[in-house]
């Protein structure tokens, strides 16, 4: 299989109208208290007033800590989730306030894999229904059949076409995997939130669907929002990274600026974790240590919400929020005191075996 080239990523930038426009987006759920006459007492501030665009082609990765509210963010633009206010515009189309019914003609051109391959799919199905499920809810007949489409879906995505009739507990991780993508690419779409979609596989096989996804995204022109915690693999597979911190958007810029040129603290802190195989390189890099958890999402910290583990703080800090602005074209931060890095030597994803699963 083929991979992008450096050269190529560089090209593909957002250029004109962006695919997909994010603005101001939050996600709050609601914390309520009694059991006849309920009542609202708090919200979990899951996604609070992030900005993104996506461009078709590309590839837009979505990182930080667990608890971050990245997967939340991948599932409400999606509409997964309705919003709790902001705008998302896909395609030129204000979507946010669009009901499930006016939603389902739109799922031809938005898509999700999910995390896990055990559970999002239907231990009761064979993978020929569960593949064919789109063609079916959407009305779409294809040309040849739709048991030969999804045959052909199931060779494309490197599984035997013959096991149409088979159960999702007769295949392995990696192959459920590649049988969400098969159901998520079935219509063709032109945008797919990828859920962590490696983060439950085995190394080996995290490199064969990272592949698999960047061969079908050049064959069908496909943009991607790829939701992470393993900074190497963000690092070889995305465009442009978005470092996400408590619901907030700390710092967004090209992949190469970002790993070679972090300039907020956050960001400094998490490529600094990263390991290096080599011992030497290794030993001469100063790690980032943050100390304390993340803040409940319920009750952030006031100021910037960063500002309980940052080894930067000021009193600034504690008491007026840091404004989204932009450092330099293409690249914006939320930091009151950012500050550039000599540059980073982090190693890139795993070697990526070209050999199918079996």
């Amino acid at each position: 299989m083929t991979t992008q080239t450096d050269q190529s990523r560089e090209a593909v930038a957002p250029q004109g109208d962006a695919l997909l426009q994010v603005t101001d987006l939050v996600k709050h759920f609601p914390i309520t208290r009694g059991i006849v006459f309920r009542s609202q007492v708090g919200a979990v501030r899951a996604v609070d007033g992030i900005s993104l665009s996506v461009s078709a082609g590309e590839t837009l990765g979505l990182v930080g800590e667990s608890g971050c509210g990245k997967s939340t963010a991948g599932r409400t633009i999606t509409k997964l989730l309705d919003p709790t206010s902001g705008s998302i515009m896909f395609d030129g189309r204000e979507i946010s306030g669009l009901s499930r019914r006016e939603m389902r003609p739109l799922r031809r051109e938005m898509q999700i894999i999910f995390q896990d391959p055990y559970s999002s799919l239907n231990p009761r199905h064979t993978i020929g229904t569960i593949v064919a499920a789109p063609f079916r809810i959407q009305g779409v007949k294809p040309e040849k059949g739709l048991k030969a489409e999804v045959q052909s879906l199931l060779e494309r995505v490197g599984l035997n076409p013959e096991h149409y009739n088979r159960y999702p507990h007769e295949f392995s991780g990696g192959q459920r995997q590649r049988i969400g993508i098969a159901r998520a690419i079935a219509l063709r779409p032109r945008l797919i939130v990828c859920d962590e979609p490696v983060s439950a596989l085995d190394v080996s096989i995290q490199a064969q669907v990272v592949n698999l996804l960047e061969d079908i995204q050049e064959e069908f022109n496909l943009a991607y929002i790829f939701v992470a915690h393993d900074l190497s693999v963000v690092r070889h597979i995305s465009d442009r990274v978005v470092v996400m911190y408590l619901g907030k958007l700390m710092e967004m810029t090209s992949r190469d600026k970002l790993y070679t040129r972090p300039a907020h603290p956050y960001t400094q802190a998490l490529l600094s974790a990263v390991p290096i195989p080599d011992p030497d390189i290794g030993e001469l890099r100063e790690r980032v240590l943050l100390t304390g958890d993340i803040p409940s999402p319920i009750n952030p910290p006031s100021g910037c919400v960063f500002h309980t583990r940052c080894f930067k703080v000021q009193d600034r800090c504690k008491s007026e929020v840091p404004l989204v602005r932009e450092l330099e074209p293409g690249h914006q931060i939320a930091c009151h005191f950012p500050e550039e890095w000599a540059p980073l030597d982090l190693p890139d994803a795993p070697a990526v075996s070209t050999e199918p699963a079996v």
